[in-house]
């Protein structure tokens, strides 16, 4: 974050000059303004310039970013980031050795580095950013493998009339199961439990 004390005539030409030293645009810094211009005797005597104190202001992708290779690097994983702006915000995609360490179990970790991203990112933002975490593309392939377990366990369901209960997922999760099940007739599912051990309970319809 860089933070800069500049003088002027007026406080625009402060600003103005703040803005060109720090290579930036005006709508990506914040100004304080430390002492307005002031007129000497008969205006020409004892003329006091505008200060200025212009800074940065933080920039959520860059901020993900750096705790991201603080957090791996002290975890000692070497990664790589990459960037992909999407309609709903950021997806950062982990990938290097080691990855299966910030996946954790069923993806535990990977969720809970995402949760902390997304504090971290957008503590100081004027405007929240949703960020996604991956880890090569680990996502796409859980979704594949709780669809094909929602499709199974349905048509269980439907065979045996008896319920079937689901492991305790998170919302996300759980979202894909229950939308996987729209698709299969005579079955019906909802959610029981406090998180963090909500889990889906997959029912015949009639039952």
């Amino acid at each position: 974050m860089k933070k800069i004390t500049v003088s002027g005539k007026t406080v625009d030409e402060a600003v103005q000059s703040a803005i060109k030293q720090l290579n930036t645009t005006r709508e990506r810094v914040s100004i304080k303004i430390v002492e307005e211009p002031q007129k000497g005797f008969l205006g020409l005597i004892g003329v006091k310039p505008a200060v200025v104190e212009v800074e940065i202001k933080p920039d959520a992708a860059d901020e993900a970013i750096n705790f991201l290779q603080d957090v791996t690097k002290n975890m000692g994983v070497s990664i790589e980031i990459n960037k992909v702006e999407t309609k709903d915000g950021l997806l950062l995609n982990l990938s290097g050795e080691g990855i299966g360490m910030l996946i954790g179990k069923r993806g535990q970790t990977l969720d809970s580095l995402q949760y902390l991203v997304n504090l971290v990112a957008n503590r100081s933002s004027e405007q929240y950013m949703r960020i996604v975490l991956d880890a090569e593309n680990y996502r796409d392939r859980r979704k594949e493998s709780l669809e094909q377990l929602a499709k199974r366990l349905g048509t269980k369901a439907v065979r045996t009339r008896k319920e079937v209960i689901l492991e305790p997922m998170n919302a996300l999760e759980r979202k894909i199961i229950h939308t996987a099940l729209q698709e299969i007739k005579g079955v019906k599912t909802y959610s029981e439990g406090v998180e963090p051990n909500r889990r889906i309970v997959v029912a015949p319809a009639s039952k």
